[in-house]
């Protein structure tokens, strides 16, 4: 899936603490942890936890987040649609990287099953 220019560089611009915050607030909202939170960024990113606070404090882009990262290898099982569009059809690896991330949030606020976010079964 095309996505613009435009929507490409405001997501690599954007940062990792903006958003943090809303993550925490859609799943606590739905009955889910920070711990889970992390658990799940642990495993899309490689970061532990007193990496999540250092790019949070300091206000790391998406862009650097993500180089930062060692992206799991199973990465691209994450599939289906977020924010209107099919991640695994997203053309911007960067672009597709923030999405990843999205859905697995997205996953775990609607409930589902750790060992299925994190594709172990």
């Amino acid at each position: 899936m095309k996505t613009t220019d435009k929507h490409d560089e405001r997501m690599a611009n954007m940062t990792f603490a903006s958003v943090y915050p809303h993550y925490i607030t859609k799943v606590e909202k739905k009955g889910r942890t920070q711990e889970e939170l992390h658990q799940v960024i642990t495993w899309l990113t490689g970061f532990q936890n007193e990496d999540i606070q250092r790019l949070i404090e300091e206000k790391v882009t998406f862009k650097e987040f993500f180089d930062q990262a060692t992206l799991h290898p199973n990465a691209p099982l994450i599939k289906g649609v977020i924010c209107g569009y099919r991640v695994e059809e997203i053309e911007n690896p960067l672009t597709q990287q923030v999405r990843y991330l999205d859905k697995l949030v997205d996953e775990l606020a609607k409930g589902k099953k750790l060992e299925k976010i994190l594709r172990q079964s």
